[in-house]
């Protein structure tokens, strides 16, 4: 199947790219950066931006679901709907992707499998930025492969909106947005919850998220002030200890409040922030008898940040500083603490008729009891006109181990204090064609990483994992992407991604997650609109695992919308494939959804 895939993709890519008219009219988005922003036309690293129309249109129920369609995204779920997902990029394992909310950083400290717990709900994410590969430099620990930063904005005006939904496995759900304000200032409250009695034994769960926004704009800049809480908690069938482990239960919050100031001064731009994230994880091993094993841990992250950019006639300079403090209180890893200083410096230039982009930087980290690190990085793009790019960047990354990987002890796992941190060098080089209605992407990567941290084994009959450092891994791979508007009302996208992951490593000891990457990834979305008001959109997917065999899914969503009222009817897994992404926990076959939301205008 995939050597009939790659012809047809290539061929596709190029007849599509020489076939349509060139257009000026190429749509400038501005990623958003710790020290600037960048026009994602101009950006030298693969960069994916989900906006909220396709978010609204997409068979997608939570996020993880939305970010399983980007090509070179790894999103290995145990359950549905948002319960619980690892995030990958080409290879990399969950504890190496950077989670953004607005900017603010929303890693757990303790552990990446709780990365994912967002106050949001998908309905009101208003983009979501994908960076591909390496960005310590600009971002610090766990930008090692990648980084998401989900972004929710505030409008003026008055208006509330409501949604319901259902659907099998008496799945419920109900939403709130409120928007008030003016262009002065403007605020943002949404809450929503949803639950399920589960697909199968023991997967049941309930979801709720509240999160508060506002933007105060003061004179060339603003100031935004966020809040959210998120809850869940779900049968945990086979989640983590062993698949024979049918009672797991598994509750866990999360918390984040943030103050955040930009502002121009001239050619000087200044922003800074302050935050708190808090994260709690409560694990019963049997919910039915919670005395024979409970977990409990409690998280803070403390942190604070200064950056400043300047615009002179050698380009744009920029400098930023960030402290954070991160503790821990623990039943099983005790109670841990570690303060991070980190300092940030990067300049872009361009040279012939700015044809020729460069952006140097570096950033320095010291972990009070891991020591010091450095992240050299280079990024370089030349445009040979308006359409066509190429660009090339070279990173070093590193990451330090988490308080799990250290320290959490029991009858399946076992980890190591005495962990070195691992570190990569990260390079890519690529091509990109973009028009008015093309987007072209091909692009091959490497990385070359040191001191590889996992879970291993002797042999697969053993049933305790211990942490150590598994030796040096190489990751390279080729990246392919076309996304193509034909007619305004027919858009199609297809992506392809293979990896070549190998560990150098001995052979008396099993892996659990180093080698359980994607090894060929297609994906196919094709977006119709119809009768005015209609919308449809099927994603076909195929993931082919390194160990674990090969699927294929099919989702569809018909949406129907009008000014202040919508409906949709989604269909999860169309086929009814039997398939798993983690740890051979089984996910759900078909499941259909339906929903509704109305606005209420207020004056």
């Amino acid at each position: 199947m995939i050597k009939k895939i790659l012809p047809v993709l290539f061929l596709g890519t190029l007849f599509f790219a020489h076939a349509q008219e060139k257009s000026t009219d190429i749509e400038t988005i501005e990623v958003q950066g710790k020290l600037f922003s960048t026009p994602y036309k101009s950006a030298n690293q693969n960069i994916t931006v989900i906006t909220k129309e396709e978010i609204a249109n997409s068979p997608a129920k939570s996020i993880d679901e939305i970010l399983q369609q980007i090509p070179g995204m790894d999103i290995r779920r145990r359950g549905a709907n948002g319960v619980q997902s690892d995030i990958g990029f080409r290879g990399s394992s969950f504890e190496q992707v950077l989670l953004l909310l607005n900017g603010i950083r929303m890693n757990d400290s303790q552990t990446g499998h709780n990365s994912m717990n967002l106050p949001v709900d998908l309905d009101d994410v208003e983009r979501i930025e994908v960076i591909k590969g390496p960005a310590a430099r600009r971002f610090g620990q766990n930008a090692y492969a990648g980084v998401i930063n989900v972004i929710t904005k505030t409008n003026p005006g008055k208006r509330v909106k409501i949604s319901a939904e259902g659907g099998d496995y008496e799945t419920y759900g109900f939403g709130l947005n409120a928007q008030l304000g003016n262009e002065k200032f403007s605020n943002s409250l949404q809450a929503n919850s949803s639950s399920s009695q589960g697909y199968m034994y023991n997967t049941d769960y309930e979801i709720r998220n509240i999160f508060y926004q506002s933007k105060l704009n003061i004179k060339d800049g603003d100031i935004r002030l966020q809040a959210g809480f998120s809850e869940k908690k779900f049968g945990a069938n086979g989640f983590y200890s062993s698949p024979k482990a049918l009672d797991q239960y598994e509750e866990t919050q999360a918390s984040v409040v943030s103050l955040a100031h930009q502002q121009k001064f001239g050619k000087l731009k200044l922003s800074s922030n302050v935050y708190w994230r808090r994260g709690q994880d409560m694990y019963l091993y049997n919910r039915e008898k919670p005395e024979i094993y409970r977990n409990m841990h409690i998280g803070n992250n403390v942190g604070g940040e200064v950056n400043s950019s300047y615009e002179w006639g050698l380009g744009t300079t920029g400098i930023g500083v960030e402290l954070r403090k991160e503790f821990l209180a623990s039943n099983n890893l005790g109670d841990r603490n570690r303060f991070v200083s980190q300092v940030f410096f990067e300049h872009n230039f361009s040279l012939l008729d700015k044809k020729l982009n460069i952006s140097p930087g570096i950033s320095w980290a010291n972990y009070s009891k891991e020591g010091n690190f450095f992240y050299p990085g280079l990024d370089v793009g030349y445009s040979f006109n308006q359409n066509n790019k190429i660009y090339g960047n070279i990173a070093k990354v590193h990451r330090v181990p988490t308080f799990t990987d250290l320290y959490y002890v029991s009858k399946t796992e076992v980890g190591n204090p005495n962990l070195l941190p691992e570190s990569a060098v990260y390079a890519e080089i690529g091509y990109q064609y973009q028009t008015k209605n093309i987007l072209a992407k091909a692009s091959g990567f490497l990385r070359n990483a040191d001191n590889s941290i996992d879970w291993t084994k002797m042999n697969l009959n053993d049933s305790v994992w211990y942490a150590q450092n598994v030796g040096d891994t190489k990751v390279k791979g080729v990246e392919l992407e076309l996304n193509h508007q034909i007619l305004n009302w027919l858009k199609y996208t297809v992506g392809y991604t293979y990896l070549d992951n190998k560990l150098n490593k001995p052979s008396d000891f099993v892996a659990r997650y180093v080698l359980d990457n994607l090894k060929h990834q297609f994906i196919a979305k094709l977006e119709t609109k119809f009768l005015k008001s209609f919308t449809n959109e099927v994603v076909y997917r195929y993931n082919q695992r390194l160990n674990n065999g090969s699927y294929n899914l099919v989702d569809e969503k018909l949406s129907f919308a009008k000014k202040d009222y919508s409906v949709y009817v989604l269909i999860n897994n169309v086929t009814n494939t039997s398939y798993t992404e983690t740890f051979g926990v089984m996910m759900p076959k078909r499941w259909f959804h339906i929903g509704f939301s109305y606005n209420i205008n207020i004056k």
